[in-house]
């Protein structure tokens, strides 16, 4: 049967990352071409793209610096003069240094919604109208399980993130008749990603203990990518945050 991804352009923004790079292969293996959208780590965009190229898929890779303003419209444009119209957005790419909430200053908290939030809604608005057009879109944020619970990175994370739930909650119910559907998928403590090697140095193996979790473990990025695909793929699914936390958070 054939995936409903065969021959879809699909933006991935933080594709240099282990989510980011993990959700680009599995949407490779689906069928579709990617664009792979990186800030300061080209040589592991590179090597995603080259997953993609081996898997039979176009790969084009475009630096990003999102907190730059207007840096997501920018990028929008340059994906579509280059690789054509964008069916698939994966808006991956997040930072969160970790801080107490009296150490957030105004810099920190800006450039965290920046990124987080501002930059999400740049790359929806200018791709938005071209998916309901054509009759056919899929949108992905990737938020965290800290817009559920507050998280253990700091308040400037916890609430970007949580507006990304809000975005997709007011744009799914306004686009989903038109063939698009717009979804959020909330990890925890993943392991092979930037941001978890910066809160837990020298302990970030898929097998280390981690008794705080259900499951006992850890998550892997693939396990990420697997529901990540299984949502974009469905279009019945819309205005729906689902956590891949191992059980931390029970809905």
């Amino acid at each position: 049967m054939a995936s409903p991804l065969d021959g879809r352009l699909a933006l991935v923004t933080g594709a240099s990352g282990g989510i980011g790079g993990a959700v680009a292969v599995a949407l490779a293996r689906a069928g579709a071409d990617l664009a792979l959208s990186y800030s300061g780590h080209r040589d592991d965009a590179e090597t995603v793209a080259a997953t993609v190229s081996g898997l039979g898929r176009a790969a084009t890779t475009v630096q990003a610096d999102l907190a730059a303003p207007g840096a997501a419209r920018d990028l929008a444009e340059r994906v579509t003069a280059v690789a054509g119209p964008v069916d698939v957005l994966v808006a991956n790419a997040g930072v969160g240094a970790r801080l107490a909430w009296q150490d957030v200053d105004d810099e920190t908290w800006e450039r965290t919604f920046a990124v987080n939030v501002t930059a999400v809604w740049q790359l929806t608005r200018a791709l938005l109208p071209g998916m309901v057009e054509r009759g056919f879109g899929r949108i992905l944020f990737v938020s965290s399980i800290a817009a559920l619970n507050g998280g253990v990175v700091g308040p400037h994370y916890a609430a970007s993130k949580a507006a990304l739930h809000g975005l997709m909650h007011h744009l799914a119910q306004r686009v989903a008749g038109s063939g698009v559907t717009v979804n959020t998928i909330a990890p925890a403590l993943i392991t092979g990603t930037r941001m978890l090697s910066r809160m837990l140095p020298g302990d970030d193996s898929p097998g280390s203990p981690a008794p705080a979790i259900p499951v006992g473990r850890r998550g892997r990025p693939e396990e990420i990518a697997d529901m990540a695909l299984a949502m974009l793929t469905n279009p019945y699914l819309t205005s729906k945050v689902i956590t891949v936390d191992g059980g931390i958070y029970p809905t």
